[in-house]
């Protein structure tokens, strides 16, 4: 590309109106266009104008909000990749901010899930190379985290809450993109689904879920959006549309030079009658808001967990001429009451943004009720049973359930370093046939299995085997979850996935209160009147 096209393109990105239907540069555009010229031709060196365009471009968008960004050309190849496809690597989805790795999404079954990767995680080294705070594109760091089946990616680690960083060896293996994390059924008539992203075979896959699982009794929902980072609106609307007939409104959207667009459910929605809890916390994103928001405005489901993320911004692809992109935010999603579902932001502030997660740490509002509190200017109405759900960023959830503090950092230490995950791998290599035997399918597993307690000591001598150092202290605090993960993890070896959440939702409070709410049509319907919330209103 020459001097002239990059100016140009500038020129382009900086027009008044529409920019595919105006092509009248502003004064700014000129400006910046000038400035260029001026760079180009009298600084003392030769300067790369195709660079500077993409510092300029990405500078630009930074100022804006957090989620308009500039893709390079290897970037915008790679967009689609998590939402389709097969491809070999450690299986997580992420964003760099301020060139810092933070992961999304951590795709269920995959290499990163076994060792204990969590969304939040920062990733600060790779194989011993620094890349936290360098500048590095996207595709870049998706060079050095991808690699054939059975390589090792070395990864180092700071998670939140905890001071030291965390060290992972992850074996890189072929990335299932599947939706569906598990679905069963808890009881002869409540199912489970959990769906751990929207992607473009999702809406099929939950209704092949739905099938299957109604085939066994299933007339009640649960309903699992927990670390769903979204992904394809459309698909979103899909899955809304089984639990929505009539043309009911789902979400819209609106912009200051974008008119309102509105997505009504299709279908007559498959899933009428029955029950349905949703179970969310703040790793719940995007599309999973837009549809827990737009069954909780139209009070068909109680909303069950903590506040989601709150990510309500409308990004359009907008191609430059030299096959790179920008992703600009032109409107807001809005669910059917009008509640924003975007969370405030400074513009040019991302690590604000990215710290909104401490401030409600801090503030409190993860572990205790009653610091959850709202102004009466954020107070919605539902559209059927008039009862009173709130707005300011995130979907509220109608009953609220604290985080979990039984978590220690051995436990942390033992998942950073495989431990667990390697014992567990050691049992079922050595004994598959006598345990598949002993429990012929995962609910014969659940019920019946009990971690023996030389199994429980190999987790010792594993940990020392691996240098992590051992607190008794810590191990007592956290060795129900311990166990119960080993098993968790001996099932999904043996059977699948579903095994595996099927097992490790016995001690996870959000499923627990999910299941108690769902199980008790008086609770349930009062929740859904508007009564029951656990938390202060203002």
């Amino acid at each position: 590309m020459n001097k002239y096209s990059l100016i140009t393109l500038l020129s382009v990105f900086l027009l008044s109106g529409n920019a595919f239907s105006q092509f009248r540069p502003t004064p700014e555009g000129l400006k910046l266009e000038r400035s260029l010229q001026m760079i180009n031709g009298l600084y003392v060196d030769d300067v790369d104008t195709k660079e500077l365009a993409e510092v300029a471009i990405r500078a630009m968008l930074k100022e804006l909000d957090p989620h308009s960004t500039y893709l390079s050309e290897e970037e915008v190849k790679a967009m689609n990749e998590p939402l389709q496809g097969n491809f070999e690597g450690i299986g997580i989805s992420f964003n760099m901010v301020t060139d810092t790795l933070y992961v999304m999404e951590v795709i269920g079954g995959g290499p990163s899930q076994k060792v204990g990767i969590m969304p939040g995680d920062k990733f600060i080294y790779v194989n011993d190379t620094l890349i936290a705070g360098v500048k590095m594109t996207n595709q870049d760091v998706i060079g050095r985290l991808r690699g054939p089946k059975g390589t090792i990616a070395q990864v180092k680690v700071q998670r939140r809450g905890v001071p030291e960083l965390l060290s992972f060896s992850i074996i890189r293996d072929k990335i299932p993109i599947t939706s569906i994390d598990a679905a069963y059924m808890v009881t002869d008539d409540i199912g489970y689904i959990r769906l751990s992203r929207f992607g473009i075979t999702s809406g099929e896959e939950f209704r092949e879920a739905e099938r299957n699982l109604k085939k066994m009794g299933m007339k009640h929902l649960i309903f699992d959006l927990t670390d769903n980072g979204g992904g394809i609106l459309q698909t979103a609307n899909e899955i809304a549309s089984e639990f929505l007939g009539d043309d009911k409104l789902i979400v819209y959207t609106e912009g200051k030079n974008q008119p309102r667009y509105t997505m009504n459910a299709t279908g007559k929605g498959e899933f009428n009658g029955g029950k349905v809890v949703v179970l969310v916390n703040s790793n719940s994103a995007s599309a999973s808001e837009i549809l827990a928001g737009a069954l909780q405005d139209w009070d068909r489901a109680v909303i069950v967990g903590r506040r989601t993320f709150g990510k309500g911004l409308v990004q359009r692809q907008l191609p430059l001429p030299d096959g790179t992109m920008i992703r600009l935010t032109v409107a807001r999603y809005y669910t059917p009451t009008g509640r924003s579902i975007q969370k405030p932001y400074v513009p040019g502030d991302p690590d604000g943004y990215q710290q909104d997660f401490m401030n409600r740490f801090e503030h409190g509002e993860l572990f205790d009720a009653d610091s959850i509190r709202f102004p009466d200017s954020l107070k919605y109405t539902t559209l059927v049973n008039k009862r009173t759900v709130y707005g300011g960023g995130g979907i509220m959830p109608d009953y609220f359930v604290p985080m979990d503090t039984t978590g220690t950092m051995l436990h942390a230490r033992l998942n950073a370093k495989g431990v667990i995950n390697k014992v567990a791998i050691s049992e079922v290599d050595k004994k598959r046939k006598e345990l598949l035997h002993s429990y012929p399918d995962a609910r014969t597993f659940a019920n019946d299995y009990e971690v023996p307690a030389q199994l429980a000591e190999k987790i010792r001598e594993q940990a020392m085997t691996d240098s992590v150092e051992w607190d008794e202290d810590q191990y007592e605090t956290s060795s129900s979850l311990i166990l119960l993960q080993l098993k968790a993890l001996i099932g999904r070896d043996l059977y699948d996935s579903s095994a595996f959440f099927r097992i490790i939702n016995e001690q996870n409070e959000i499923f627990r209160e999910g299941l108690r709410i769902i199980s008790d049509e008086q609770r349930y319907g009062s929740l859904l009147k508007g009564f029951g919330s656990n938390f202060a209103q203002q």
